[in-house]
């Protein structure tokens, strides 16, 4: 067992901790589960460093993987929003599915395209792109635009 951690490993949790902790909380929709998976990811990345093609995305499926249907039944473990909430977004994405929160915040706040988000979840490119539009369709929605698709027809 080593004593000491490899510094490219440690900048590397560094400079991506944060943001991916961030996504996980959207995604998972509890801190707890969020800082969870993530030491998960690293956890399981730390002893395989420099062995791994691509780190990002090794660590990015160990994330979000486990948010979908078919890895877990867990539902999203925030408690849902109460009326009243000030939080737009959380209600927002509180809407959505598993899988339509996870598409929607790898392609908008991870900004990954949908051909990696299809890589990551292990989910075909249609598959991606058709939880992407019904996930924006949705939250916005859930905010109260309405669905973008009726935007230039008359009422």
């Amino acid at each position: 067992m080593r004593d000491t951690v490899d510094p490219e490993f440690a900048s590397y949790v560094d400079a991506r901790q944060a943001r991916w902790l961030r996504c996980a909380y959207l995604v998972y929709g509890d801190l707890d589960r969020a800082e969870e998976q993530l030491l998960h990811a690293f956890s399981r990345l730390a002893p395989r460093w420099g062995r791994v093609d691509d780190p990002d995305v090794f660590v990015q499926r160990l994330l979000y993987q486990p948010a979908l249907p078919h890895w877990t039944a867990a539902p999203w473990n925030h408690a849902p929003p109460q009326p009243g909430d000030e939080d737009p977004v959380r209600t927002a994405l509180a809407g959505l599915s598993a899988v339509q929160r996870t598409v929607f915040v790898l392609l908008y706040f991870e900004e990954l395209t949908e051909f990696e988000i299809a890589d990551v979840l292990n989910l075909s490119h249609n598959a991606v792109h058709g939880h992407a539009q019904s996930a924006m369709t949705a939250f916005r929605t859930g905010l109260g635009y309405g669905d973008w698709r009726n935007a230039g027809k008359p009422r």
